[in-house]
């Protein structure tokens, strides 16, 4: 397992330890990053408007899109760095 995988493994689970719950936004940005570094580009047709939740996760990870894993990683780990230094 590479280094960054490590901090990856560990920003993850500091991101479920949180003193406070982040902003949507900032919600939305880890669940992207994430799903990017895990599951690589997003595929799918986009939710319907009735999914408000399910659209917005969707067009947050497309907006991510072309991100190789590696660079979504470390976004993702200063992101939960940012989040905890608050």
């Amino acid at each position: 397992m590479s280094d960054l995988q490590a901090q990856f493994e560990a920003a993850v689970a500091s991101s479920r330890t949180l003193s406070e719950r982040p902003d949507n936004a900032s919600l939305l940005k880890l669940y992207a990053l994430y799903k990017q570094a895990v599951d690589g580009d997003v595929e799918g047709r986009r939710p319907g408007f009735a999914d408000m939740v399910g659209r917005a996760k969707f067009d947050a990870w497309a907006a991510v899109k072309g991100t190789a894993a590696d660079d979504a990683m470390s976004q993702y780990i200063a992101l939960v760095e940012g989040l905890q230094a608050g």
